[in-house]
C-alpha cells in the first residue's frame, strides 16, 4: 500500500482565492487612527507633547495595518494569477462539508511521537508512515495518537485542517 496524500480540498473555493475579510479589516484598522489624528488637529493639541505622541503612536498604528493590507491585496492577486495559469489545480477544488476530510493518507504507522505543549496550546502528535519502501512521509496532527495509530498497523488517516491546524477525523486499519 502506498502512502498517498489525496489534493486537499477546503470549505469553500475562496480559501484558495483569497477572502477579502482580512483586507477590508486591515484597511479599515488603518482608517481609524487617522480619524485620530484629525480629532487630534480638529482639538489644536498637536502642538502639546500628548497630541505630538498620540499622533505619531496613531500613525504608526495606521501604517502597520495599511501595510498589511497592502500585503493581502499582493496574496490575492498572486493567488489569482497562479490559478489563471493552472487552472486543473482550480477545478480540483470541491466544496465539502464541515465533517468532511481534507485530506487522506494511507500507510503504514512507523511511528508516533508526542509533543506536550504549554497550557491552552493544543498538544501535537507526529506521524511517520511509510509506503514499505522506506520513505517516510510525516504528518503533525492535533491531539495524543500514540494510543490511536499504533506502530506498524496499516493505516488510512483521513484528517482536516482548521485554523492551521489539522485534526484527525478517522483511522481506518487495513
Amino acid at each position: 500500500m502506498d502512502v498517498m496524500c489525496q489534493p486537499a480540498t477546503m470549505t469553500r473555493m475562496a480559501v484558495f482565492l483569497g477572502e477579502p475579510m482580512l483586507l477590508i479589516v486591515s484597511a479599515l484598522l488603518a482608517v481609524v487612527p487617522l480619524l485620530g489624528i484629525v480629532w487630534v488637529l480638529m482639538s489644536r493639541s498637536i502642538t502639546t507633547m500628548d497630541g505630538l505622541f498620540l499622533s505619531l503612536i496613531l500613525l504608526s498604528i495606521s501604517g502597520i495595518f495599511a501595510l498589511n493590507a497592502i500585503w493581502e491585496l499582493q496574496r490575492q492577486r498572486r493567488r489569482a494569477v497562479w490559478f489563471k495559469q493552472h487552472p486543473d489545480a482550480a477545478r480540483q477544488l470541491k466544496t465539502m462539508s464541515e465533517g468532511e476530510a481534507a485530506g487522506i493518507l494511507r500507510g503504514r504507522v512507523e511511528r508516533v511521537q508526542f509533543y506536550e505543549a504549554h497550557v491552552g496550546q493544543p498538544n501535537k502528535s507526529v506521524v511517520y508512515l511509510s509506503n514499505g519502501s522506506g520513505v517516510l512521509r510525516m504528518i503533525v496532527l492535533e491531539g495524543d495518537l500514540r494510543n490511536r495509530l499504533p506502530a506498524g498497523k496499516r493505516v488510512e488517516i483521513s484528517y482536516r485542517e482548521e485554523n492551521g491546524r489539522r485534526q484527525l477525523l478517522s483511522a481506518g486499519y487495513a
